[in-house]
């Protein structure tokens, strides 16, 4: 069978905004004749970041970190990005911190291939202890003084002031203060051996359920619900709103030059090697 017709292989995260902008696509709604795709996986997006270092899935969603160090198998797709302004990732604790204050701070990271990891880096490059652990466990271990600090993303971003948590610093705020540019979050990547024909082919199809979904926004509400940690209605909406937007249609101009930079900035801290030119289709 030819890479043109197997069942490719789909993963992303089971958080709102993901599954807002794949539920057309993955529910049929979206001709891809002649791909066809498999049942998708739903993992947190570190695990996906893993897992794209192995070149386990044909198409993913992975943190614009990971995308450092996987661009000589996969290559970015121009639809199905997260990338925006006032989105970023929140630096939060218990109590008040100064800049200076963090370098001995216990702080936790949603993943060390994140882009949220890899913000805290550039921002505090002095950080010694940091703790990788799941998402949705951070703001808990902030509480039970498991850590000091932690860096929260997705749908924590709406509920940390609940748990008595103090914002030290909004990492994507400070990124467009210094760059002038949105903060690219995460974006779809694609195996670069499927070849240019098949890899249009996806790219368009996920703008077609990304416009799908911001057509009828209530299509993909319960399948929304069905994956989320967070279920209040009010909660999803306003989630999706934050990280769905134009540069989730196509990521424009402007939206390569902030990957661009982030990943040029990335570079420069040793993380990564610079970004060949063709990391984008």
């Amino acid at each position: 069978m030819s890479d043109s017709t197997k069942a490719l292989s789909i993963g992303f995260s089971p958080c709102p905004n993901d599954t807002f902008i794949f539920h057309a696509l993955v529910h049929g709604k979206i001709n891809i004749d002649p791909l066809i795709l498999a049942p998708p996986v739903l993992e947190d997006v570190e695990t996906l970041n893993r897992w794209a270092q192995k070149g386990k899935l044909d198409i993913s969603k992975v943190s614009f970190h990971a995308l450092g160090h996987i661009l000589q198998d996969y290559v970015l797709l121009n639809s199905g990005a997260a990338l925006g302004r006032g989105c970023g990732p929140l630096l939060v604790a218990k109590q008040s911190y100064e800049r200076q204050d963090l370098k001995n701070l216990r702080i936790a990271i949603p993943g060390e291939l994140t882009t949220a990891a890899l913000l805290l880096q550039i921002f505090a490059p002095d950080i010694e202890h940091l703790v990788p652990m799941v998402f949705s466990q951070i703001m808990d271990s902030i509480d039970n003084g498991e850590i000091d600090a932690g860096v929260i993303i997705h749908e924590s971003r709406f509920t940390y002031a609940n748990l008595g948590l103090q914002k030290i610093v909004d990492l994507g705020a400070w990124w467009e203060e210094e760059t002038g540019l949105p903060i690219p979050l995460g974006g779809i990547v694609a195996k670069r051996s499927l070849g240019k024909d098949t890899l249009e082919t996806i790219s368009n199809a996920i703008q077609g359920s990304v416009q799908a979904a911001l057509d009828i926004p209530h299509a993909s509400l319960s399948y929304m619900k069905g994956n989320a940690q967070e279920l209040a209605e009010e909660v999803l909406t306003e989630h999706v709103n934050l990280y769905v937007n134009n540069f989730s249609v196509d990521l424009g101009n402007e939206g390569i030059k902030a990957v661009e930079e982030f990943l040029k900035r990335g570079a420069e801290a040793g993380l990564f090697d610079q970004p060949r030119p063709d990391f984008y289709l």
